[in-house]
């Protein structure tokens, strides 16, 4: 007797109220807004990093690919490394005011914020 029955490959649901894996109805569209209706506020932290400088940049209301083509910008102005993490920008190192100076040379409104 051989155990291949053709379901058992398959992802099994015990129990499921609606429909299919269409989660498109339940997300929250980000709304697009042109560089110069953005806020952002540009800051260094070490909390969290084992005492190892981040320069985070808040305030995006931007879609993801925006982010993502921003960061790699910014990331090679800086000759550094960074990433996207909850739609905030990490650039490593400090640098606040060179990223200030850049972003306001995209039209972005930005602003240090902290100590």
């Amino acid at each position: 007797m051989s155990s291949s029955n053709p379901k058992s490959s398959d992802k099994s649901f015990v129990y499921r109220e609606f429909g299919n894996d269409n989660f498109a109805a339940t997300e929250r569209p980000i709304p697009e807004l042109p560089a110069q209706q953005q806020n952002l506020k540009v800051q260094a932290s070490r909390k969290g990093r084992k005492g190892k400088t981040v320069t985070v940049i808040s305030g995006f209301q931007a879609k993801p690919e925006t982010l993502a083509d921003l960061v790699k910008q910014l990331k090679t102005q800086c000759g550094t490394g960074g990433t996207v993490k909850d739609n905030e920008i990490e650039i490593q190192g400090e640098h606040k005011q060179k990223i200030v100076e850049i972003l306001s040379k995209l039209g972005y409104k930005a602003k240090i914020s902290g100590g």
